[in-house]
């Protein structure tokens, strides 16, 4: 049983990504949306809008050579479109074509700004966001150095001290875009580990799970077997020693019984917030507004367990039979006592005579030293009131305070 429980406390720990995972509200409920996908290439297309200016001047006929003009901005249009998705996938990236690419796009710059100067400037800045995108590691900063100074030397020739601003904008657009698309790539990846993570301590979870029944069931049907076997024996000879026999069996599958139930509830232990985003779910489905809170200490297992049928019960009894509108589901706990506090505006359900549900509840959390308290609420709607003593000090970490309204 050792080690079934240290297979449950591992399955608690993989369940609480599950937990905190941000789920979609429908209606009128707030919610946090989960991350989104990783970005691609069209957070960058919009910056190609600062060639405006030179696409005006060639229309406007300010710009000597219009015809070559064009075709440079056209070139360097489609050379920047190229980098910008190459560079959120890392082989392509890191390919010879894409630094081919990034030199060519680099020398049409020089071109294009030395030969019009201007507004033309601006594809310094440009090629800023190019190489901040593509390039990554120790060749950042000396590369984005440079072409900063690149831009300084352009800018100077064709507009003097104006340059600086080109120069600021360049060295800026570079580090900045590579840091924020290095963030948001590393981001990723953990989220995308932790998700691995959690998956593989699942897997393990119920491996050990499955292996500790395995054991346990296949020793005490053995034993069933073999006691079984020697009372059909002794049966026709020895009647007291086949009833000794049949009391020993009893003896065995009652126990066996006490440890299955002991196994199964260290497994449901802890699931508190997982029936409490149940709930939420399958109220939401049925149209019924939801708002949980929780505040208080962390839970002890025992307690989260309770408390987590007692949930499980109460919500589908307000789809099934409360026809309500609004569900409202409160925990609050103190250093000695934790409340549940269940209520919904419908017409009420079990107010005289609770049903079996409530009653096999109220027995469980009575052998825990506990109350649960059905009844009507004055106006409209039905209220479960469930209360248990705090036995034990939850560990840390256990169950997190939490607020969720609609």
């Amino acid at each position: 049983m050792d080690s079934s429980k240290k297979a449950c406390a591992e399955g608690r720990r993989a369940h609480e990504w599950r937990e905190q995972c941000p789920r979609k509200g429908s209606g009128d409920r707030k919610s946090i949306e989960a991350p989104g996908p990783p970005p691609t290439g069209f957070v960058l297309l919009p910056w190609l809008l600062m060639g405006l200016g030179s696409l005006s001047h060639l229309f406007q006929g300010r710009a000597p050579n219009p015809w070559i003009g064009g075709v440079g901005l056209l070139a360097f249009n489609s050379l920047y479109v190229f980098l910008a998705f190459r560079a959120f996938h890392r082989t392509r990236r890191e390919s010879r074509s894409t630094r081919v690419v990034l030199a060519t796009l680099a020398l049409l710059t020089v071109a294009l700004a030395a030969g019009y100067g201007g507004s033309w400037l601006l594809f310094f800045p440009l090629l800023g966001l190019a190489v901040g995108a593509v390039v990554r590691g120790r060749g950042l900063g000396p590369l984005g150095l440079g072409v900063s100074g690149l831009a300084g030397v352009v800018g100077g020739f064709r507009d003097g001290w104006g340059a600086v601003e080109i120069v600021y904008g360049t060295f800026l657009s570079t580090m900045v875009t590579a840091a924020i698309l290095s963030l948001s790539e590393a981001v990723h990846e953990l989220r995308d580990t932790r998700e691995e993570l959690a998956r593989a301590a699942v897997e393990k979870e119920r491996l050990r799970f499955s292996r500790d029944l395995h054991d346990l069931l296949g020793h005490t049907l053995s034993v069933i077997v073999v006691k079984a076997e020697a009372t059909r024996r002794l049966a026709p000879r020895d009647l007291d020693a086949a009833l000794g026999q049949v009391a020993d069996i009893e003896s065995v599958g009652r126990q066996a019984l006490t440890e299955i139930r002991e196994a199964v509830t260290g497994y449901r232990e802890g699931s508190l917030a997982t029936e409490l985003d149940r709930a939420r779910d399958l109220l939401g489905a049925a149209g019924i507004d939801t708002a949980v809170r929780q505040c208080g200490p962390p839970l002890t297992p025992q307690t989260a367990a309770l408390l987590g049928w007692v949930v499980r019960e109460c919500a589908t009894n307000v789809v099934r039979h409360s026809g309500a509108s609004h569900c409202e589901i409160e925990v609050t706990g103190t250093a000695e006592r934790t409340r549940l506090v269940i209520t919904d505006d419908g017409r009420g359900v079990g107010s005289a005579t609770p049903g079996s549900g409530l009653k096999g509840l109220a027995e469980r959390l009575a052998a825990a030293g506990g109350s649960l308290v059905p009844g009507a609420v004055p106006r409209s709607g039905f209220r479960v009131t469930a209360e248990l003593p705090v036995t034990e000090t939850a560990p840390a970490g256990v169950q997190a305070q939490e607020e969720r309204t609609p």
